[in-house]
């Protein structure tokens, strides 16, 4: 399964940076293969590690969200290819969200599902 954005998703990069998504085909991976209810925080004020996520989580700072989950490496370097600004953005503002194994959600609402 693969989304494509079809609206500036909400979040915390600055707009510009946010519209660049606009129009892509992202993967889904198999194991995130639907429309998921995850917890999300934001990409500048969240926590910096997985265990304050986790704690995040726990007081309350995390919000419930609909969306997406891609591969955020995978997002980036097919963002890249479209928008270097926008790619060089999360690379310099956001390294520690593009490192393997780590994921974006992006809101169901700014998303289209293709098969």
């Amino acid at each position: 399964m693969q989304i494509r954005i079809k609206s500036t998703p909400p979040g915390e990069a600055p707009e510009h940076i946010r519209q660049a998504w606009i129009g892509l085909v992202i993967p889904v991976p198999p194991r995130f293969a639907s429309r998921r209810r995850a917890f999300g925080v934001g990409v500048l004020s969240g926590p910096k590690s997985r265990l304050g996520a986790l704690l995040a989580i726990l007081f309350g700072r995390a919000k419930r969200e609909v969306g997406y989950m891609v591969e955020s490496r995978v997002a980036v370097d097919l963002l890249a290819a479209r928008s270097p600004e926008a790619a060089a953005w999360w690379h310099e503002n956001a390294p520690r969200l593009i490192e393997p194994g780590r994921c974006f959600m992006f809101a169901a609402e700014s998303c289209e599902e293709l098969p």
